[in-house]
């Protein structure tokens, strides 16, 4: 039977790290969660690849957004619309004209920024020599076709919103839905950022989690504080610690032109809080500004009571990228074991890469077959590791560095008595489990 290891101990440091940052980024890079792009032409700024271990963490973040939003819900659709998008669109939602940001140089050392998060001072140099700011449009522009001309002009959309509101009369046609009901959608944006920073929080293309949930007029308060209280309680809900977490209502001077209210929920990150998703009464704006553009009505008419109205919009709009990195920031972890430091990521299970991670106690040839057989049988129920390499101490620290929740130790007894280990990540405790009863035993470990 595999030697049980000592408890764990809780790390020293009861607040997070001060190099939390270069912590996470490093290990992201060491164990394939994020890789920067076209890392071997010496980078592309602002962009990052999701390796093996990110990719399945990202799906897995969109997955439970996902399941919250749509799947555990009746009144609420998805959609994916275009990301190529006619220039039409951001005329009437007005991003051609507003989507900008103030743009200053620095004439010292060359340097561009963003005027309204710098002040007076350049942050790479420190001189005050700046230009005045102007106006700088997000908006990725690009052709569509073979000839580059006005008529061919098409925009990389800066945000998936707008694909709901034009499709608002064909979703109502199609589902037969009314309001209250929701249209959801998970997909890349594209914003040209001028002052990409941190890591994946802000970056030119990334993935954004948003749903338009159209209201009567009337009711929109009431939804609004309700879509406050659901969004936060989901990322309490799979574990970032709520000291962590702070909805922060919007300055009457920070509203959008189109909202009567903004909240965002904020996480605590290294360089202090920050947007993780906006939650907005966008009243009946986009509805209206597309309808009035297009010529099409973009109304809800309620047979029962005779009334037609253009519903007001609840936005709750995430980052999914962002979004990841919070977890792996709250996850993140360093205590104890037998005198020895491990770190370790903390992660809700519904978020780890991995659930599982099968190991054979060594390379033996019986211990092999076995523990592919024992591999197939959870590979249904989880996303599975398989891992021979090096020892069975080593291979438990490799897997609570990111976050696997379980490993089954499959060891020369197991031959004899078809029974294997399941080592919990946390506590690190183990306990002996039949092989027939093994995927029930882990179905319910990962459902607590």
């Amino acid at each position: 039977m595999t030697a049980p290891e000592p408890a764990a101990t809780a790390g020293s440091a009861p607040d997070q790290p001060a190099d939390l940052m270069e912590r996470v980024v490093n290990l992201c890079k060491r164990r394939g969660f994020i890789f920067p792009s076209a890392e071997i032409y010496g980078g592309f700024r602002s962009t990052y690849d999701y390796g093996p271990l990110g990719v399945l963490m990202l799906r897995n973040v969109k997955d439970a957004w996902w399941r919250a939003m749509v799947q555990c819900r009746d009144d609420v659709v998805g959609l994916d619309a275009a990301i190529l998008s006619s220039p039409k669109i951001w005329e009437a939602s007005g991003h051609l004209a507003n989507f900008t940001d103030p743009l200053v140089d620095c004439r010292s050392c060359h340097e561009r920024w963003r005027a309204d998060k710098i002040g007076d001072t350049c942050p790479n140099c420190g001189s005050t020599d700046l230009t005045e700011p102007r106006a700088f449009n997000l908006m990725f522009k690009t052709y569509a076709g073979p000839v580059e001309s006005d008529a061919t002009v098409a925009y990389l959309r800066p945000e998936t919103a707008q694909g709901m509101f034009v499709n608002f009369a064909n979703v109502l046609q199609t589902t037969r839905k009314k309001p209250p009901f929701g249209i959801a959608q998970v997909g890349k944006s594209f914003r040209n950022e001028i002052t990409p920073q941190n890591f994946v929080f802000r970056t030119r293309e990334f993935e954004q989690m948003e749903m338009e949930y159209f209201v009567p007029p009337a009711d929109s308060g009431r939804w609004f504080e309700y879509w406050l209280e659901e969004r936060f309680n989901w990322y309490r809900g799979l574990g970032i610690p709520e000291d962590r977490l702070r909805l922060r209502h919007h300055d009457p001077d920070e509203l959008s032109h189109y909202s009567t209210g903004t909240a965002d929920v904020e996480f605590r990150f290294p360089w202090g809080w920050d947007e993780l998703e906006g939650i907005a009464n966008r009243t009946d704006f986009d509805l209206r500004a597309h309808a009035t553009s297009s010529g099409e009505r973009l109304e809800y008419f309620d047979q029962a009571t005779g009334e037609r109205y253009v519903p007001h919009v609840i936005e709750p709009a995430a980052g999914a990228t962002r979004t990841m990195m919070a977890f792996l920031l709250a996850a993140y972890d360093e205590d104890e074991i037998g005198g020895e430091r491990r770190t370790v990521l903390r992660l809700d299970p519904r978020l780890a890469p991995y659930q599982v991670a099968v190991l054979p106690l060594s390379k033996n040839d019986r211990l092999v077959p076995l523990s592919r057989r024992v591999l197939e049988q959870l590979q249904p129920i989880a996303m599975c590791d398989f891992d021979v390499t090096q020892s069975i101490g080593r291979r438990y620290r490799r897997q609570d560095e990111v976050g696997t929740p379980l490993c089954v130790t499959v060891d020369f007894d197991s031959l004899d008595d078809e029974a294997v280990t399941i080592r919990d990540r946390d506590t690190t405790e183990q306990q002996r489990v039949p092989i027939d009863s093994l995927v029930a035993d882990i179905a319910g470990r990962l459902r607590r």
